[in-house]
Protein backbone atom coordinates (compact mmCIF):
# COMPACT_ATOMS: atom_id res chain seq x y z
CA UNK A 1 0.00 0.00 0.00
CA UNK A 2 1.58 3.23 -0.59
CA UNK A 3 1.76 5.68 1.70
CA UNK A 4 -0.81 8.80 1.88
CA UNK A 5 -1.01 11.24 4.47
CA UNK A 6 -4.45 12.24 3.84
CA UNK A 7 -5.82 8.85 4.96
CA UNK A 8 -7.58 8.97 8.35
CA UNK A 9 -6.81 5.48 9.03
CA UNK A 10 -4.52 5.38 11.72
CA UNK A 11 -1.30 2.55 10.67
CA UNK A 12 -2.81 0.53 12.61
CA UNK A 13 -5.44 -0.25 10.93
CA UNK A 14 -3.50 -1.41 8.18
CA UNK A 15 -3.80 -4.80 10.10
CA UNK A 16 -7.03 -4.50 10.85
CA UNK A 17 -7.52 -3.70 7.14
CA UNK A 18 -6.16 -7.26 6.29
CA UNK A 19 -9.41 -8.89 8.80
CA UNK A 20 -11.92 -6.54 7.29
CA UNK A 21 -11.47 -5.80 3.37
CA UNK A 22 -10.56 -9.29 2.80
CA UNK A 23 -12.09 -10.51 -0.77
CA UNK A 24 -15.91 -12.18 -0.38
CA UNK A 25 -16.14 -15.82 0.29
CA UNK A 26 -16.85 -18.64 -2.47
CA UNK A 27 -19.93 -19.27 -2.91
CA UNK A 28 -18.65 -23.08 -1.83
CA UNK A 29 -16.53 -22.60 0.95
CA UNK A 30 -15.59 -26.38 0.55
CA UNK A 31 -13.65 -25.01 -3.13
CA UNK A 32 -11.35 -23.35 -0.32
CA UNK A 33 -10.59 -26.16 2.15
CA UNK A 34 -10.61 -29.01 -0.81
CA UNK A 35 -6.69 -29.23 -1.04
CA UNK A 36 -7.20 -30.40 2.51
CA UNK A 37 -9.75 -32.89 2.56
CA UNK A 38 -7.97 -34.97 0.09
CA UNK A 39 -7.50 -38.45 1.23
CA UNK A 40 -3.69 -38.39 1.70
CA UNK A 41 -4.39 -35.47 4.54
CA UNK A 42 -7.10 -37.51 6.66
CA UNK A 43 -4.76 -37.94 9.43
CA UNK A 44 -3.40 -34.58 9.34
CA UNK A 45 -7.26 -33.57 9.38
CA UNK A 46 -7.80 -35.63 12.17
CA UNK A 47 -5.10 -34.35 14.39
CA UNK A 48 -7.01 -30.58 13.85
CA UNK A 49 -9.88 -32.26 15.30
CA UNK A 50 -8.60 -33.69 18.59
CA UNK A 51 -6.76 -30.44 18.71
CA UNK A 52 -9.44 -27.89 18.43
CA UNK A 53 -10.74 -28.93 21.80
CA UNK A 54 -7.70 -27.39 23.15
CA UNK A 55 -6.01 -25.14 20.63
CA UNK A 56 -2.45 -24.47 20.98
CA UNK A 57 -1.32 -20.73 20.53
CA UNK A 58 0.56 -21.41 17.24
CA UNK A 59 0.48 -24.23 14.84
CA UNK A 60 3.18 -24.72 12.27
CA UNK A 61 1.87 -26.66 8.84
CA UNK A 62 4.80 -28.11 6.73
CA UNK A 63 4.73 -30.48 4.01
CA UNK A 64 2.58 -30.90 0.97
CA UNK A 65 1.93 -28.33 -1.44
CA UNK A 66 1.31 -23.97 -0.53
CA UNK A 67 -2.46 -24.80 -1.54
CA UNK A 68 -2.90 -27.69 0.69
CA UNK A 69 -1.19 -25.64 3.64
CA UNK A 70 -3.62 -22.81 2.95
CA UNK A 71 -6.01 -24.69 3.07
CA UNK A 72 -5.62 -26.55 6.02
CA UNK A 73 -4.68 -22.94 7.68
CA UNK A 74 -8.62 -21.80 6.23
CA UNK A 75 -9.94 -25.26 7.40
CA UNK A 76 -8.47 -25.07 11.17
CA UNK A 77 -10.13 -20.95 11.59
CA UNK A 78 -13.06 -22.24 10.61
CA UNK A 79 -12.78 -25.39 12.58
CA UNK A 80 -11.98 -22.99 15.85
CA UNK A 81 -15.27 -20.67 14.75
CA UNK A 82 -17.93 -22.91 13.43
CA UNK A 83 -21.27 -22.03 14.85
CA UNK A 84 -23.08 -25.25 14.18
CA UNK A 85 -24.12 -27.71 16.70
CA UNK A 86 -22.38 -30.66 17.65
CA UNK A 87 -24.65 -32.98 15.80
CA UNK A 88 -24.76 -30.73 12.75
CA UNK A 89 -26.38 -33.20 10.02
CA UNK A 90 -24.26 -31.27 7.35
CA UNK A 91 -20.62 -32.37 7.79
CA UNK A 92 -17.80 -32.38 5.26
CA UNK A 93 -16.60 -35.49 3.91
CA UNK A 94 -13.40 -35.89 6.01
CA UNK A 95 -13.53 -36.24 8.99
CA UNK A 96 -16.21 -37.81 10.51
CA UNK A 97 -17.10 -34.32 12.73
CA UNK A 98 -20.01 -32.23 12.28
CA UNK A 99 -17.21 -29.44 13.11
CA UNK A 100 -16.29 -27.50 10.68
CA UNK A 101 -19.88 -27.21 8.79
CA UNK A 102 -18.11 -24.93 6.02
CA UNK A 103 -22.23 -23.88 5.66
CA UNK A 104 -22.81 -21.57 8.84
CA UNK A 105 -21.89 -17.38 8.28
CA UNK A 106 -18.75 -17.88 10.09
CA UNK A 107 -17.40 -21.25 8.22
CA UNK A 108 -17.92 -19.06 4.86
CA UNK A 109 -16.44 -16.14 5.72
CA UNK A 110 -13.11 -17.80 7.23
CA UNK A 111 -12.81 -20.09 4.49
CA UNK A 112 -13.50 -17.72 1.55
CA UNK A 113 -10.95 -14.96 3.86
CA UNK A 114 -13.42 -12.31 4.50
CA UNK A 115 -14.21 -13.09 8.34
CA UNK A 116 -13.04 -9.67 10.43
CA UNK A 117 -11.01 -12.29 13.02
CA UNK A 118 -9.01 -13.76 10.05
CA UNK A 119 -5.50 -11.71 9.19
CA UNK A 120 -3.11 -13.34 6.49
CA UNK A 121 0.43 -12.00 5.84
CA UNK A 122 2.03 -13.31 3.10
CA UNK A 123 6.01 -13.13 2.83
CA UNK A 124 5.77 -13.69 -0.89
CA UNK A 125 4.33 -10.63 -1.05
CA UNK A 126 6.22 -7.43 -1.94
CA UNK A 127 6.35 -5.45 1.30
CA UNK A 128 4.69 -2.34 0.31
CA UNK A 129 1.26 -4.52 -0.55
CA UNK A 130 -1.22 -5.19 1.22
CA UNK A 131 -1.26 -8.10 3.29
CA UNK A 132 2.20 -8.82 2.92
CA UNK A 133 4.45 -10.24 5.70
CA UNK A 134 6.64 -6.76 6.43
CA UNK A 135 7.79 -5.02 9.61
CA UNK A 136 5.30 -2.31 9.29
CA UNK A 137 2.63 -4.80 9.23
CA UNK A 138 3.46 -6.64 11.89
CA UNK A 139 3.88 -3.74 13.79
CA UNK A 140 0.11 -2.80 12.88
CA UNK A 141 -0.83 -6.91 13.93
CA UNK A 142 0.65 -6.26 17.22
CA UNK A 143 -1.54 -3.42 18.36
CA UNK A 144 -4.66 -5.63 16.73
CA UNK A 145 -3.72 -8.47 18.89
CA UNK A 146 -4.37 -6.33 22.06
CA UNK A 147 -8.05 -6.29 20.86
CA UNK A 148 -10.11 -9.50 22.12
CA UNK A 149 -12.25 -11.30 18.43
CA UNK A 150 -14.57 -8.57 16.86
CA UNK A 151 -17.04 -11.54 15.95
CA UNK A 152 -16.05 -15.01 16.48
CA UNK A 153 -14.73 -16.77 19.27
CA UNK A 154 -10.60 -16.97 18.21
CA UNK A 155 -8.75 -14.43 16.08
CA UNK A 156 -6.32 -16.50 13.73
CA UNK A 157 -3.28 -15.19 12.10
CA UNK A 158 -2.13 -17.05 8.85
CA UNK A 159 1.88 -16.47 8.01
CA UNK A 160 2.40 -17.60 5.12
CA UNK A 161 6.09 -18.46 4.14
CA UNK A 162 7.29 -16.95 7.24
CA UNK A 163 11.15 -17.87 6.54
CA UNK A 164 11.03 -15.56 3.62
CA UNK A 165 10.69 -12.26 6.02
CA UNK A 166 13.21 -12.89 9.13
CA UNK A 167 13.04 -9.62 10.48
CA UNK A 168 9.41 -9.89 10.59
CA UNK A 169 9.45 -12.77 11.91
CA UNK A 170 11.66 -11.60 14.93
CA UNK A 171 8.71 -9.07 15.40
CA UNK A 172 6.57 -11.54 15.98
CA UNK A 173 8.25 -13.13 19.11
CA UNK A 174 7.23 -11.46 21.53
CA UNK A 175 3.36 -11.60 20.47
CA UNK A 176 3.94 -15.41 20.40
CA UNK A 177 5.47 -15.11 24.13
CA UNK A 178 2.98 -13.45 25.42
CA UNK A 179 -0.19 -14.05 23.19
CA UNK A 180 -4.15 -13.42 24.11
CA UNK A 181 -6.11 -16.76 24.93
CA UNK A 182 -8.19 -15.90 21.94
CA UNK A 183 -5.65 -15.84 19.60
CA UNK A 184 -4.14 -18.43 17.30
CA UNK A 185 -1.34 -18.12 15.07
CA UNK A 186 -0.27 -20.47 12.05
CA UNK A 187 3.06 -20.73 10.11
CA UNK A 188 2.70 -22.14 6.73
CA UNK A 189 6.35 -22.98 5.32
CA UNK A 190 7.64 -26.00 3.29
CA UNK A 191 9.84 -27.61 6.18
CA UNK A 192 10.01 -26.33 9.40
CA UNK A 193 13.92 -26.04 8.65
CA UNK A 194 13.32 -23.33 7.39
CA UNK A 195 11.83 -21.16 9.81
CA UNK A 196 13.82 -20.13 12.46
CA UNK A 197 14.76 -22.29 15.67
CA UNK A 198 12.61 -20.21 18.14
CA UNK A 199 9.18 -19.94 15.77
CA UNK A 200 9.40 -24.13 15.55
CA UNK A 201 9.81 -24.24 19.46
CA UNK A 202 6.96 -22.45 20.10
CA UNK A 203 5.25 -24.34 17.79
CA UNK A 204 2.88 -27.54 17.42
CA UNK A 205 3.82 -29.02 14.15
CA UNK A 206 1.85 -30.45 12.04
CA UNK A 207 3.25 -32.59 8.87
CA UNK A 208 1.15 -32.50 5.69
CA UNK A 209 1.99 -35.68 3.35
CA UNK A 210 4.10 -34.82 0.93
CA UNK A 211 2.96 -34.86 -2.99
CA UNK A 212 3.32 -38.11 -4.46
CA UNK A 213 2.00 -37.64 -8.05
CA UNK A 214 5.80 -35.88 -8.68
CA UNK A 215 7.12 -37.63 -12.25
CA UNK A 216 10.28 -39.08 -12.59
CA UNK A 217 12.81 -36.35 -13.66
CA UNK A 218 13.26 -36.70 -17.60
CA UNK A 219 16.44 -38.01 -19.40
CA UNK A 220 18.05 -34.59 -19.04
CA UNK A 221 17.19 -33.57 -16.10
CA UNK A 222 18.36 -37.09 -14.52
CA UNK A 223 21.48 -36.47 -16.38
CA UNK A 224 22.46 -33.27 -14.22
CA UNK A 225 21.57 -34.77 -11.53
CA UNK A 226 23.81 -37.46 -11.89
CA UNK A 227 26.62 -35.30 -12.92
CA UNK A 228 25.30 -33.04 -9.36
CA UNK A 229 26.20 -36.42 -7.67
CA UNK A 230 29.75 -36.55 -9.15
CA UNK A 231 30.50 -33.45 -8.15
CA UNK A 232 29.46 -33.35 -4.63
CA UNK A 233 31.52 -36.53 -3.88
CA UNK A 234 34.52 -35.93 -6.09
CA UNK A 235 34.63 -32.00 -7.06
CA UNK A 236 35.39 -32.80 -10.91
CA UNK A 237 33.25 -32.65 -13.79
CA UNK A 238 30.65 -30.41 -12.97
CA UNK A 239 32.37 -26.79 -14.24
CA UNK A 240 33.59 -28.52 -17.57
CA UNK A 241 29.58 -29.31 -18.36
CA UNK A 242 28.20 -25.91 -17.04
CA UNK A 243 30.88 -24.12 -19.11
CA UNK A 244 29.61 -25.94 -22.61
CA UNK A 245 27.61 -22.95 -24.31
CA UNK A 246 23.53 -23.58 -25.07
CA UNK A 247 23.77 -27.45 -22.85
CA UNK A 248 21.63 -25.59 -19.63
CA UNK A 249 19.54 -23.14 -20.24
CA UNK A 250 16.74 -21.69 -17.50
CA UNK A 251 13.94 -24.23 -17.84
CA UNK A 252 16.48 -27.17 -17.23
CA UNK A 253 18.47 -25.37 -14.44
CA UNK A 254 15.19 -24.56 -13.22
CA UNK A 255 13.89 -28.67 -13.35
CA UNK A 256 17.59 -29.35 -11.54
CA UNK A 257 16.69 -27.32 -9.15
CA UNK A 258 13.07 -28.76 -8.52
CA UNK A 259 14.66 -32.24 -8.62
CA UNK A 260 16.79 -31.10 -6.02
CA UNK A 261 14.32 -29.90 -3.46
CA UNK A 262 12.05 -32.70 -3.77
CA UNK A 263 14.70 -35.16 -2.85
CA UNK A 264 15.69 -32.74 0.18
CA UNK A 265 11.95 -32.98 0.77
CA UNK A 266 12.02 -36.74 1.18
CA UNK A 267 15.65 -36.35 3.25
CA UNK A 268 13.54 -34.31 5.84
CA UNK A 269 10.52 -36.82 5.77
CA UNK A 270 12.87 -39.81 6.35
CA UNK A 271 12.55 -41.43 2.91
CA UNK A 272 15.88 -40.92 0.65
CA UNK A 273 15.40 -43.53 -2.27
CA UNK A 274 16.76 -40.75 -4.35
CA UNK A 275 20.69 -41.21 -4.96
CA UNK A 276 21.54 -37.26 -4.51
CA UNK A 277 18.86 -37.69 -1.50
CA UNK A 278 21.14 -40.38 0.15
CA UNK A 279 23.76 -38.42 -0.53
CA UNK A 280 22.33 -35.33 1.73
CA UNK A 281 21.27 -37.75 4.29
CA UNK A 282 24.42 -39.42 5.07
CA UNK A 283 26.60 -36.52 4.48
CA UNK A 284 24.41 -33.21 6.33
CA UNK A 285 23.18 -32.68 9.69
CA UNK A 286 20.42 -30.52 10.37
CA UNK A 287 21.92 -27.26 9.99
CA UNK A 288 23.17 -28.42 6.96
CA UNK A 289 19.93 -29.54 5.38
CA UNK A 290 19.24 -26.67 6.06
CA UNK A 291 21.93 -24.19 4.47
CA UNK A 292 21.19 -26.83 1.27
CA UNK A 293 17.48 -25.57 1.53
CA UNK A 294 18.14 -22.08 1.42
CA UNK A 295 20.51 -22.59 -1.41
CA UNK A 296 18.45 -24.02 -3.48
CA UNK A 297 15.23 -21.57 -2.65
CA UNK A 298 17.90 -19.18 -3.88
CA UNK A 299 18.29 -20.42 -7.20
CA UNK A 300 15.33 -21.02 -7.49
CA UNK A 301 14.74 -17.48 -6.91
CA UNK A 302 17.42 -16.46 -9.12
CA UNK A 303 16.44 -18.74 -12.29
CA UNK A 304 12.42 -17.28 -12.10
CA UNK A 305 13.52 -13.73 -12.72
CA UNK A 306 11.94 -11.78 -15.62
CA UNK A 307 12.08 -11.07 -17.98
CA UNK A 308 15.90 -11.23 -18.01
CA UNK A 309 16.81 -14.65 -15.71
CA UNK A 310 20.95 -14.45 -14.73
CA UNK A 311 22.72 -16.96 -16.27
CA UNK A 312 21.77 -20.10 -15.26
CA UNK A 313 25.36 -21.47 -15.88
CA UNK A 314 26.51 -19.61 -12.99
CA UNK A 315 23.48 -20.20 -10.60
CA UNK A 316 24.17 -23.55 -10.90
CA UNK A 317 27.43 -23.29 -10.13
CA UNK A 318 27.02 -21.26 -7.26
CA UNK A 319 24.01 -24.02 -6.19
CA UNK A 320 27.00 -27.06 -7.00
CA UNK A 321 29.72 -25.39 -4.90
CA UNK A 322 27.49 -24.70 -1.96
CA UNK A 323 26.66 -27.84 -1.92
CA UNK A 324 29.81 -29.65 -2.24
CA UNK A 325 31.48 -27.64 1.09
CA UNK A 326 28.24 -28.77 2.71
CA UNK A 327 28.75 -31.97 2.79
CA UNK A 328 32.42 -31.03 3.89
Amino acid sequence: MANDTSTTVPKRGRAAAAATDAPPAPPDPRQAVAPLLDPRHRRTVGHLHALAASPPQVVLAEGGTGPERMALALYWAALLNCEAPDDAPDAPDAPDEARPCLACPSCTRMAGGGHRDLVVLDGNKPSAEEGSFSIENVRALRGLLGEPPREGRRRVVVLVDAHTRVEAANGLLKSLEEPRPTTCFVLLAPQRERLLPTLVSRSFVLTLAWPTDALPPSPAVRDWLDALVEFIQTGGGWMERTSRKGDLDAPLAAAVVLHCQRALADVLAGRAADPLGRLLAERMDPARLRRCDEALAAAQEALSLSPSPVNPALVMDWLATRLFLGVR
